[in-house]
């Protein structure tokens, strides 16, 4: 097609605070263009699916998301500290190394047992 939509069934405003509308959908009308062969894509799917929500469920929902993305963000702030600050390297000492080639040969006669 031009580009332009159909039939407008609902919007949806991610930045909504207070109590403005996050998002509206005309169920039936979902319902009336599934049935003539249109199908949803994922992420419209998954705001049907919150449309049905309680407002518990929504609150649990947004919830749960907010702690999976403080958890992720918290994993790239750790792996950047360590990226940034390497942890310096051991000196190799000859006693180091002696002790290192007797386990690794200690090793070579455990697997031929």
């Amino acid at each position: 097609r031009d580009g332009r939509f159909i039939e407008r069934i609902g919007y949806f405003n991610p930045i909504a605070k207070g109590k403005e509308v996050r998002l509206k959908v005309d169920h039936e009308r979902i319902d009336y263009w599934l049935g003539v062969g249109a199908s949803l894509s994922d992420k419209v799917a998954l705001l049907v699916k919150q449309s049905k929500f309680t407002p518990e469920e929504q609150e649990n929902y947004f919830k749960f998301k907010e702690e999976k993305r403080i958890k992720i963000l918290s994993k790239k702030k750790e792996k950047a500290l360590k990226e940034a600050s390497p942890e310096p390297e051991a000196e190799a000492t000859p006693e180091a190394e002696a002790e290192e080639v007797k386990q690794t040969s200690e090793e070579g006669e455990e697997k031929k047992d």
